[in-house]
This record gives C-alpha cells, sequence and structure tokens, in this order.
C-alpha cells in the first residue's frame, strides 16, 4: 500500500473486504466514516472551546442537558448525555465544587438527589454553548440546510429504534 491517509485506507479497506468477499464492506465503509467523522468534530469541540475553558466533553455535555433540560436526577441526566451513571457522578462532584451544579434531595423521595444547576452554571454554560455554536455553525456551513436535514433523518434511522441489532447502550 502506498502512503494512506484515513480516507484513502476507508477505501482501501472496502476494497480489500469486496475481493475477500465479506457481503456488505460498505456497512464498514459506513460505521469507520461516521466513527471517524464524530471523533474529528467532538476532538475539535473539546480543544477549541472546552479545554481551553477548564471543562471537558463529558463536563460539558452534563451542563448542557442540566441547561435545557432542567433538574433532574443524576440517572436522567446519565440516560440524556450518553455517559455512565458512574461518570456522571464523579464529574458532578466536581461541577458542584466550582459552584456550578447544585444537588438538592429530590421531591419524591428523600433518599434521592436532583441535579441542577446554579446561577453561575447557568452563566458558564451559555458561554460555552455561544462558543460552540459559532464552531457548530462553521463545521455544519459545508452543507446546505437540505443537506443537513437528510444527514440528521437519516442518522436517526441508523441508530434510532434498532431493536433488531439490540445495540447495547449506556444507561
Amino acid at each position: 500500500m502506498s502512503e494512506l491517509d484515513f480516507w484513502s485506507f476507508v477505501r482501501e479497506a472496502r476494497d480489500r473486504l469486496t475481493d475477500a468477499g465479506y457481503a456488505d464492506p460498505g456497512a464498514t465503509e459506513l460505521l469507520l466514516t461516521l466513527n471517524r467523522a464524530s471523533g474529528i468534530v467532538t476532538y475539535d469541540l473539546e480543544s477549541s472551546i472546552h479545554r481551553p475553558a477548564g471543562r471537558s466533553w463529558s463536563a460539558f455535555r452534563i451542563l448542557y442537558v442540566l441547561w435545557l433540560a432542567g433538574a433532574m436526577e443524576p440517572k436522567r441526566v446519565a440516560q440524556l448525555t450518553g455517559l455512565t451513571r458512574a461518570a456522571v457522578s464523579n464529574l458532578t462532584g466536581g461541577l458542584v465544587d466550582d459552584g456550578l451544579v447544585c444537588r438538592e434531595p429530590a421531591p419524591h423521595d428523600g433518599r434521592s438527589v436532583r441535579l441542577g444547576l446554579t446561577p453561575r452554571g447557568v452563566e458558564e454554560i451559555r458561554t460555552l454553548f455561544a462558543a460552540q455554536h459559532e464552531r457548530e455553525q462553521a463545521w455544519a456551513a459545508a452543507l446546505s440546510p437540505a443537506e443537513q436535514h437528510v444527514l440528521v433523518t437519516l442518522l436517526d434511522k441508523l441508530v434510532g429504534a434498532r431493536d433488531d441489532v439490540a445495540p447495547r447502550l449506556r444507561h
């Protein structure tokens, strides 16, 4: 093989898998491309916005969910962020210490807690998201609004309600 970058590797892999007789090398190409694209965008957002602000991508996701969905139990935060409950618990400690998140007893069960944003947390997530949104717009500008809609629709179809593959999800 000549000098490969990731994208030429994906094409080469598809060709070799086709030659080896695998039934659907396009499926491999699709998931390799999807995974790589997701990783590139996530790394870009984390390294250009969140790390310089002293936050991780995961901490941002917790703040974002609490900002848009309101106070909730850690289990629900884990579901909406795609993080494990243990990760939410570990990250929440630092966010509480930094004065961004508060813990309060859950109204239905005194043994449970609800997480919510403090006023300082609201201020920080608004600032972080404003910067991230500019970056999101820059990424999305490669596609027309119609193409963006089609891509979102296709990704929803790919990962939504997939009982046929019984995907393992973080809960």
